[in-house]
């Protein structure tokens, strides 16, 4: 039905999580109606995504050895804001309420799954910046699902001995929710009204 290299560009969409085969070739349809130009400049976009890597801090994504967060000297690096993925460092920094650093665990605890499995997340050295560095808060920002509040109970027994302050956002958020959906004020709010954990 169609060309090879049309067909090719949609298997390759299709594999995105979200867009499934009619998305797929509505994406390719468009970019084949744009000119040489932005069609170049998409490809180029897309092969300057390899050239970034994770933080060697926080594991957020950098275009250097460490991130823009962790690279400001203005930030209060006293306080640790812990997030599931980097998508959702963006919402919390549009609160404007957050002036501390980040932390990406790169997913969740699942309690259906075996321990074994949650080796790729970045909790060990979540723990060995704290110890190293005068860590004074721990803000656990994962979302408030089940694999969420598991990630999260996980954590403040992993951080309790550490004799450090335990907060998790205060349940402005909808259970089931994901912070990267959450609207401006409802994140300001769970940030400011954020809970002792420990």
């Amino acid at each position: 039905m169609f060309p090879a290299q049309f067909k090719k560009l949609i298997d390759a969409f299709s594999a995105l999580p979200g867009i499934g085969p009619k998305m797929a070739e509505r994406l390719v349809l468009y970019l084949f109606k744009q000119s040489d130009d932005d069609i170049h400049a998409f490809a180029r976009a897309l092969k300057d995504i390899s050239t970034l890597s994770r933080c060697k801090q926080c594991f957020n994504i950098a275009d250097q050895e460490l991130c823009t967060f962790c690279r400001d000297p203005h930030r209060d690096k006293t306080i640790i804001c812990v997030v599931q993925e980097p998508l959702d460092i963006i919402p919390i920094e549009r609160t404007r309420t957050f002036h501390g650093l980040y932390h990406v665990l790169g997913g969740t605890i699942s309690p259906k799954i075996d321990a074994k499995e949650h080796a790729h997340l970045t909790i060990a050295p979540l723990l060995e910046r704290i110890k190293r560095n005068a860590v004074k808060e721990v803000i656990l920002a994962t979302n408030p699902t089940t694999d969420g509040d598991a990630t999260a109970l996980y954590l403040k027994e992993k951080l309790s001995p550490l004799a450090i302050h335990i907060s998790r956002l205060a349940r402005g958020l909808t259970t089931g929710a994901d912070i990267e959906y959450a609207d401006d004020l409802t994140l300001r709010s769970a940030l400011i009204n954020r809970e002792k954990l420990a």
